[in-house]
């Protein structure tokens, strides 16, 4: 085989939107489902079953936002904010907990005060430690990610070999470079984005997350101006009042 061949092998590429069917598949050439989860994801896509912006725990600005996956059922709220405070001031924090046991399902989403906090978190606390723990960490798939569909309705990323349910694409499994011909036809006329020739990337490389459009940018920025404006002002209006209660 020729250097050039076993770079290619040896390369990757991860999934820019969601397609349950290529999620299931090793090298994102797959054009059938091949277990019953791939088929449910694909019937929730095709029926919009799955609203990301539905759930009204879901709160915070998803560019700020880190999803942290295999925690210890041990991590509390508490010590999850203590570990990633290392990386930035932390906003909110949700903790996923069952919702009949309150037992942690060992995951969890952090909210950073800014884009660059988040981003530290997403490049240095990948492969960390909690409570003995080895984490991933990923960003805000659920709203960043066009098409997504989570594990609960056949979807999502990653999954462990035992479960016979692997799902490729993400950052702890990307796709491997397609090691057969390509299905092009059949890829288009199901909607399945095509594995990116000449755009396939080093297994250490560091994927990067969505940046926001700079319309988003701007509206952001806006909104950040306009709640320290508020902020201040509330402040200036309480001092006042102290000042004539004390008179």
């Amino acid at each position: 085989m020729s250097g050039r061949s076993s770079s290619k092998v040896n390369s990757v590429f991860y999934a820019e939107t969601y397609h349950p069917i290529q999620a299931g598949s090793i090298d994102g050439t797959d054009t059938l489902p091949h277990d019953n989860g791939v088929y449910r994801a694909l019937l929730c896509s095709r029926a919009s079953l799955y609203d990301p912006f539905g759930d009204p725990k879901v709160i915070g600005d998803p560019y700020c936002t880190v999803f942290v996956g295999h925690l210890s059922h041990l991590t509390t709220e508490e010590s999850l904010r203590k570990a990633m405070s290392k990386y930035g001031k932390v906003k909110n924090l949700r903790l996923v907990r069952h919702i009949v046991t309150g037992a942690s399902r060992g995951y969890g989403f952090v909210e950073f005060e800014t884009e660059r906090e988040m981003r530290r978190a997403y490049e240095d606390a990948h492969h960390s430690f909690i409570d003995d723990s080895e984490i991933i960490v990923d960003y805000n798939r659920q709203q960043l990610m066009p098409g997504w569909i989570p594990r609960r309705l056949g979807g999502g990323l990653g999954g462990k070999k035992e479960s016979g349910q692997l799902r490729f694409g993400g950052r702890e499994r990307p796709f491997r470079a397609p090691l057969r011909p390509i299905p092009w036809d059949d890829l288009k006329r199901l909607g399945i984005p095509p594995p990116p020739e000449g755009r396939y990337m080093s297994r250490f490389q560091v994927p990067s997350p969505p940046q926001r459009s700079s319309v988003d940018r701007e509206e952001h920025s806006h909104r950040r101006h306009k709640r320290r404006k508020d902020s201040h002002r509330h402040e200036r209006r309480s001092t006042s009042r102290d000042r004539y209660s004390d008179d």
